[in-house]
């Protein structure tokens, strides 16, 4: 993109942080002053109970907060009702597997996921599997290309009753075909829950479109404040499942023996919720909306294209992932011969560049790759050419900083 847009982030221009490199954008993102300044606002003049009070600053918080929820709505292609505010994706996802899956998963039946899953894409349903007697069912990629055969489809078969996968791994950047996941997915009676905590913030999203059951993500990974995650579900299977959290705001009518139930999305929305996180997130959105999602993947798929291209020319540097640079979403994921994931980003900490070393919360898929630690650099809108540059300059003399000659 031609703007630059880091005079919109406060965190780029604070003394401490002059010159830094920030490459950790698949963990979380930075905020804008429009966030920062609408929790300020919302804070400052809005803040009461929302949906609780009878009086006007009540009303008024309870405004924005369901402002919010239709800018949300809006952004993904969804109804207002379908939009749950949760802490983040990891809780929307357990939401599910509690909610939905201990009603409907039962002995014998199986819950297929990819191997490249984060670990929140995983653990709800190891849990869920140990509970109810069900099997696993791991989807595979192709190790070079990180593509899913043929072979890996025909995985989803009649007793298959959930499809777990990302649309964006969080390591190797591939964007998975989740239109053709939920499309066999629903083929054998099953539903698709889909990981989007890393497609969201870099390409436009259409729930509806895709057809997906349940889809999930975090505000944080897209300009947003932490602590504000979103799941959206289909109204129809919304309202025939069971709240995951109990307590004041999401009931009708309680007695000393029973309660029933508040309407969409509030069911799901126990106690007082993350009024002002939920408008960080609305004007993160604005703020994303503005620029244009299809922007801002053609700028993080250059700036990939550019990090590949020289990082190839470094000797003992390898890329992880698919050869295609516009096949990993702004993640360039690598290892340097000789020199550990966890040294690599040490060693560029002191040339302030800030990048993620370890696992990524995917140990499966390093399992799978023989792969139990790398290093991950991931860039955004406010990232630039001149970065680039410097860092891959960075990553050059890793291998002299460490003690090699060559």
């Amino acid at each position: 993109m031609a703007v630059n847009y880091k005079a919109d982030f406060p965190i780029f221009s604070a003394a401490e942080n002059k010159d830094v490199i920030y490459f950790d954008n698949a963990a979380t993102t930075q905020r804008p002053l429009q966030v920062i300044e609408a929790i300020k606002n919302f804070y400052e003049h809005d803040n009461a109970n929302p949906l609780r009070g009878l009086y006007d600053l009540s009303g008024r918080a309870t405004e924005a907060y369901e402002s919010a929820r239709h800018t949300v709505a809006t952004f993904i292609g969804a109804k207002d009702c379908e939009i749950i505010f949760t802490r983040n994706a990891s809780e929307s996802l357990n939401l599910v597997a509690y909610a939905w899956g201990l009603e409907n998963i039962h002995e014998g039946d199986e819950i297929a996921v990819s191997v490249t899953e984060h670990h929140s894409n995983i653990l709800p349903w190891q849990m869920l599997c140990k509970e109810r007697g069900a099997k696993l069912v791991w989807l595979e990629p192709d190790k070079e290309t990180c593509i899913f055969p043929e072979s890996e489809f025909a995985k989803i078969n009649k007793k298959t009753r959930i499809v777990a996968v990302a649309q964006v791994s969080n390591v190797l950047g591939i964007t998975h075909p989740v239109n053709r996941f939920v499309e066999l997915a629903h083929k054998v009676g099953a539903i698709a829950v889909i990981d989007g905590a890393q497609s969201v913030p870099h390409m436009s999203v259409n729930v509806k479109d895709m057809g997906a059951d349940f889809f999930a993500f975090s505000g944080h990974k897209l300009l947003g404040p932490m602590g504000i995650g979103v799941l959206y579900g289909k109204k129809e299977i919304l309202e025939k499942m069971r709240p995951f959290l109990r307590g004041g705001e999401m009931i009708e009518y309680v007695t000393r023996d029973s309660a029933t139930w508040a309407e969409l999305p509030h069911k799901f929305e126990a106690g007082t919720v993350n009024a002002a996180g939920a408008v960080g997130l609305a004007a993160a959105i604005d703020y994303l909306s503005a620029i244009g999602l299809d922007n801002i993947q053609k700028h993080d798929n250059e700036l990939a294209k550019r990090l590949i291209s020289q990082m190839k020319n470094i000797p003992y540097v390898h890329i992880i992932g698919n050869e295609d640079p516009e096949k990993h979403c702004g993640i360039v994921t690598f290892t340097i011969d000789g020199v550990h994931p966890h040294d690599i980003a040490s060693l560029l900490d002191t040339e302030k560049v800030a990048i993620r070393a370890g696992h990524h919360c995917a140990q499966p898929l390093g399992a799978y790759l023989n792969l139990p630690a790398s290093a991950r650099a991931s860039v955004y809108l406010y990232n630039t050419e001149e970065e680039v540059d410097r860092f891959v300059a960075s990553v050059a003399k890793i291998r002299k900083m460490s003690g090699y000659k060559d």
